[in-house]
């Protein structure tokens, strides 16, 4: 089966979708530790800011609720939870807008806590309207369009919103992100509601349900050989951005650079490199395949951290800024496009949506735990030794996936040929 072509309506509204998942990361991310720092808020509490992010590694505690429960039934599974989840997000994003952090930081750390959890359950109902509207040798072009529209409003939630605080102020440019929150719901209402399955249990009772919907796709996927191993590298994957992305705002603030050099080198010229980046690691998992690129592209974006240590040698240096900021952007995003690869084969077709749920979610957990610790040891180290230890966080997941590609060579995810 070929590929949807961009005349399929679905694939806009899988990029719409993208983008209102991606306008929520940067407020619990990178746009809110430079508004933290350029508060005067400690490094300390900067990092802590990491655990505000721990919905993401925990959604999958909740996904199966989603998937079960639907709370507005004319709207069907996937729309009913979205038009419950999106106008509750924009007044969260309001209630960041509203707080100043150094005053008091209490309540913007409580919003963005807020806008993570509905985030991340929103995001759990997007995967599941992917899922169930594009068949499986369609799921490529639905991620394309939904990685687009995702990386766009990063940049518009992240580089526009610090670039605006400019001449507009944090307060303004930040209910300007809640503004589209709202013109999501619109999106939600307008988009198809993809077929429901049928029910796959005839158990009664909700707990049972619950509890057979979180047990049988786990049971599932533990049952496979190298499980344990697979479920290692997926953990450790993102420790080395988990230490050293929560603290660029920071260093780049230390280091000299104003609001409108970073919102420029984090803006469109990262944007282009990220998406080059996702295009040649899409190429490399084609003819290298899947293991053996996540290898390839984990130790070039290993060696490519280094130039972050030079940076901290380097303050003020505009061309080493931008040097290091895109070829950061180009070389991670080639290896999450292998990454992401990866974990959507270990999905068996049965449990997609709980599965994906699960893996990503690991994927998510040194970021929202470990990262926490990125302020306190940063202060400790140092910048240039924090980026080197951050650089050589690498390593574990590198030798797990090398064991892994000479232990269990073969897919570990049950044969994709049987429905869903």
């Amino acid at each position: 089966m070929s590929g949807p072509g961009w005349t399929d309506s679905r694939l806009w509204f899988m990029g719409a979708f993208g983008f209102l998942s991606g306008l929520a990361l940067p407020l619990s991310g990178f746009t809110l530790t430079q508004w933290l720092a350029e508060g005067g808020v400690s490094l300390a509490a900067i990092g802590l800011t990491a655990n505000i992010g721990l919905a993401y590694t925990l959604k999958f505690l909740w996904a199966p609720l989603l998937d079960q429960t639907p709370p507005l039934p004319r709207l069907g599974r996937r729309r009913g939870w979205l038009v419950l989840i999106q106008p509750l997000l924009a007044l969260a994003v309001v209630a960041l807008a509203l707080g100043d952090p150094s005053v008091r930081p209490l309540p913007t750390f409580a919003a963005a806590a807020a806008i993570a959890f509905l985030s991340a359950s929103q995001d759990v109902a997007i995967d599941a309207w992917r899922i169930e509207t594009f068949a499986p040798a369609q799921q490529g072009a639905a991620l394309a369009a939904y990685v687009m529209g995702y990386r766009i409003a990063m940049l518009t939630a992240g580089a526009g919103v610090i670039a605006a605080a400019g001449p507009l102020g944090w307060h303004a440019a930040l209910l300007g992100i809640a503004a589209l929150f709202a013109l999501g719901l619109l999106v939600t209402l307008a988009a198809p509601e993809p077929p429901r399955p049928a029910a796959a249990s005839s158990i009664a009772g909700l707990a049972a349900r619950v509890a057979e919907a979180v047990g049988a796709p786990l049971r599932d996927f533990l049952s496979r050989p190298g499980a344990w191993t697979v479920l290692g590298y997926v953990a450790l994957f993102y420790l080395d951005e988990a230490l050293a992305g929560k603290m660029l705002a920071p260093l780049y603030r230390h280091l000299g650079f104003d609001r409108a050099t970073v919102a420029l080198a984090t803006g469109p010229l990262a944007l282009a490199a990220t998406m080059s980046g996702y295009a040649v690691g899409g190429f490399l998992v084609g003819r290298l395949g899947m293991k053996r690129a996540l290898i390839a592209t984990g130790f070039i974006q290993m060696g490519f951290m280094a130039m972050y240590v030079l940076l901290t040698r380097m303050p003020g240096s505009y061309p080493m800024l931008y040097t290091t900021v895109i070829a950061e952007a180009f070389v991670q995003s080639m290896a999450v496009a292998a990454f992401v690869a990866y974990l959507s084969s270990l999905c068996a077709l049965r449990f997609t949506a709980t599965q994906y749920a699960l893996l990503s979610s690991v994927a998510a957990l040194a970021s929202h735990t470990v990262g926490g610790l990125s302020g306190f040891a940063a202060q400790a180290l140092g910048w240039t030794a924090f980026y080197a230890v951050a650089m050589f966080s690498a390593v574990p997941s590198m030798l797990l996936m090398l064991r892994i590609l000479r232990r269990f060579p073969e897919p570990v995810a049950e044969t994709k040929g049987a429905g869903a």
